[in-house]
């Protein structure tokens, strides 16, 4: 009777504890949505996307794909993200160790010395393992056991729990591609860039020699008191000025090709490339696809949906915080107080089993706070993942407009630099004859120099639109 009313009372608090513990606050609404346009500006809706080409099919000069290669295989973000995935994995190890059982084994020797003139003294002077013999004095304990704990999932908190574990790994992934994309990208800007102040480079010196050769017609007709030491002084200054910017594109040469080694992880050296026809290379052509391609090709999209995933189990994880836990413990081994007697069966047998349900009843405030931060972090998951979306197709417009917007403005460069080369030589015949003075020939030369290398940064522009579209787009990881 007396037991049967203990088991009641047992009942009445577990009742008790699931009661409370339902008790809990709401998981807070994030619908995701994934609307997207159904087209760029441009009204098109072919499915063919340029994302879908491998990089080294996209790129076509062998020195880039070389270099390229040599960046994925030594980059050092790379490899930081890499470890990034290896902690990832082996934290799902750690949450799927966590829904199994542990078990342990463990062996242990005491010696305990307790006074005669107490109660446990007392009872262990008068009791007899075999007639005519007493406890020893001093008591010593040998032991030899398995122990085993389990917290059994019933609200699937642990489950949860390692199906986040999951999706952050996959996040990890994602993130790698994310990387990976951007550094071919980057290779590639800076390639371009090289390329770009060579042909600089290049213009600039043939400049120098240009204005050169009018400093010495000016000297002449200096001598024969057809110019003043004035226009002398002004062709010198404009020599030394292009000089000055000759050793400029060469420091942003070395800054360049420093900025590709580092990328690829080495010391100083020359990159190796062709810059003998810039200015003829043609951007690779484009095909945007649809919009709704963004969500499978854009690994940052693909990365921030996972991460939302992992968020909505988060709170899943606190939520479960605020139920009972039931834990089973169980022990089985031998244990005796003389090592002769430990392996005496069944006298030195040992086994224990219990179970326990416990919940939170009182002072819960560390756990709501729990859950409603992971609630907040659920939001701004979702925040996160609707503002990436926004974003990768707001960068793919741009591009494609820029694309569009470079072609034209490379059309009329061309046609003012044709028209600048012709002014030249008209201006320089007619100063020789005197019909026009030294300052138009000046503006006219700088203007020429200008043109050209804006004519350049305008090709270069054009080339690496195109590898900015293309990684936009969700190319370079596949």
């Amino acid at each position: 009777m007396y037991k049967f009313k203990i088991y009641q009372y047992i009942i009445a608090l577990s009742i008790c504890l699931f009661v409370v513990s339902c008790k809990t606050p709401e998981i807070a609404a994030s619908n995701t949505s994934k609307t997207i346009p159904e087209a760029y500006e441009n009204p098109s809706k072919d499915t063919i996307n340029t994302a879908a080409i491998p990089w080294k099919n996209f790129f076509k000069d062998q020195n880039l794909v070389d270099l390229i290669d040599t960046a994925l295989k030594n980059n050092q973000e790379l490899m930081i993200t890499l470890q990034e995935i290896e902690i990832a994995k082996n934290d799902i190890r750690m949450r799927k160790g966590a829904l199994l059982p542990s078990v342990g084994i463990g062996a242990g020797a005491g010696v305990e010395k307790v006074g005669r003139y107490t109660s446990q003294g007392a009872g262990d002077a008068t009791t007899e393992i075999k007639p005519g013999m007493e406890f020893p004095d001093p008591l010593t304990d040998y032991k030899l056991a398995a122990y085993a704990h389990w917290e059994v999932d019933i609200w699937k908190k642990l489950r949860n729990s390692k199906k986040a574990a999951v999706s952050r790994y996959l996040s990890t992934i994602e993130g790698k591609n994310f990387v990976i994309t951007n550094l071919i990208a980057e290779v590639a800007d800076s390639y371009y860039e090289l390329l770009a102040l060579d042909n600089q480079l290049q213009i600039v010196r043939q400049n120098i020699q240009l204005q050169t050769n009018a400093l010495e017609i000016v000297k002449i007709q200096k001598e024969s008191a057809r110019a003043t030491e004035l226009a002398v002084q002004k062709f010198q200054a404009e020599v030394l000025s292009s000089k000055s910017k000759e050793f400029d594109i060469l420091q942003d040469i070395k800054v360049t090709e420093n900025r590709i080694n580092f990328l690829l992880a080495r010391y100083p050296q020359e990159i190796k490339r062709d810059n003998s026809n810039f200015l003829s290379l043609l951007p690779s052509a484009i095909q945007s696809g649809i919009p709704s391609q963004l969500l499978a090709n854009r690994p940052d999209i693909k990365q921030a949906e996972l991460e939302l995933v992992a968020a909505k189990l988060d709170v899943k994880v606190a939520r479960a915080e605020f139920y009972p836990s039931l834990d089973i413990s169980g022990a089985i081994g031998l244990q005796a107080f003389k090592p002769s007697y430990l392996f005496q069966l069944p006298e030195s047998l040992l086994y224990s089993l219990a179970g326990d349900l416990a919940g939170p009843l009182i002072n819960r405030n560390a756990i709501k706070a729990e859950f409603k931060s992971a609630n907040a972090r659920q939001l701004q998951a979702m925040y996160n993942y609707e503002r990436t979306i926004l974003n990768a197709y707001l960068e793919v417009s741009n591009q494609l407009s820029k694309i569009n917007n470079l072609e034209k403005s490379y059309d009329l460069k061309s046609q003012q630099v044709d028209a600048l080369n012709r002014s030249i030589d008209i201006s320089n015949d007619l100063f020789k004859s005197a019909r026009v003075d030294y300052f138009e020939v000046l503006m006219t030369q700088r203007d020429a120099l200008e043109s050209k290398l804006e004519l350049v940064e305008t090709k270069k522009e054009q080339l690496n639109t195109v590898v900015h579209v293309y990684k936009e787009l969700g190319g370079g990881w596949k």
